[in-house]
């Protein structure tokens, strides 16, 4: 099945639970960035899993492709659907992919879309790193990338890695963002910081102490939730 008729089939999947009331209270919360046809995560997840089983992706041009029509669709749902079906078949997928996923991000991009794809581009990076060390230098070029949301795909691509975490370029890129004023690149370096400081939290209260001069106080705040008090 083409990408587009991929795209069909999970409009026709969704559009029976359209709910016009829920879509304008679901454009408040997102503070009408984004059009909405109503339908919430539990349903939307419901509704398309059969589409999912029903018609496979067959390989990762295919899956990357799909993605794309989806993202290219209005309504917010369908880059929800994306980023689904991203998740669920990321094993298809490649460093190589890693290019057209970020391009993808930066399209209607804001926290809610970037980050499910910062975990697919973990998994790819983590799986792919056991054979390729160096594959992890694709985020160092994302850390310099225009794009403050591929810059925050970067810092926050490593949660969840607890032992595997690259600790030299998690606490590397907290520095090198650390004086960038925007809330969401302050919020994911906390974000970050405070995922890795349940593995290790000597290292992170360390880091910490060292950085308060260039740390936000957002970051801060952020980082040592679990952490006794910094200083």
């Amino acid at each position: 099945m083409t990408p587009g008729a991929f795209g069909e089939e999970i409009r026709s999947a969704l559009q029976p639970h359209a709910d016009a009331q829920r879509a304008l209270a679901m454009r408040a919360y997102m503070r009408h960035h984004f059009e909405f046809i109503g339908v919430p995560t539990p349903l939307r997840r419901q509704a398309v899993s059969p589409v999912f089983k029903r018609l496979p992706v067959e390989n990762a041009d295919h899956l990357v492709a799909c993605a794309d029509v989806l993202w290219s669709m209005p309504e917010r749902e369908f880059q929800y659907v994306a980023t689904d079906l991203l998740a669920r078949k990321w094993k298809m997928l490649a460093a190589t992919d890693i290019t057209h996923l970020l391009t993808i991000a930066q399209r209607s991009a804001w926290w809610d879309s970037i980050d499910p794809l910062a975990g697919v581009v973990g998994d790819i990076l983590k799986a792919a790193r056991v054979h390729t060390p160096a594959v992890q230098a694709a985020m160092d070029a994302a850390l310099q990338h225009e794009s403050l949301w591929v810059r925050r795909i970067a810092m926050i691509h490593q949660l969840g890695w607890r032992e595997h975490t690259d600790e030299e370029r998690l606490f590397g890129y907290a520095r090198s963002l650390a004086a960038e004023s925007d809330f969401f690149i302050r919020k994911a370096i906390g974000w970050a910081l405070r995922d890795y400081a349940w593995h290790a939290p000597h290292a992170v209260s360390a880091f910490l102490s060292a950085s308060l001069d260039i740390l936000s106080p957002l970051t801060l705040r952020e980082a040592s939730k679990h952490l006794p008090s910094i200083r």
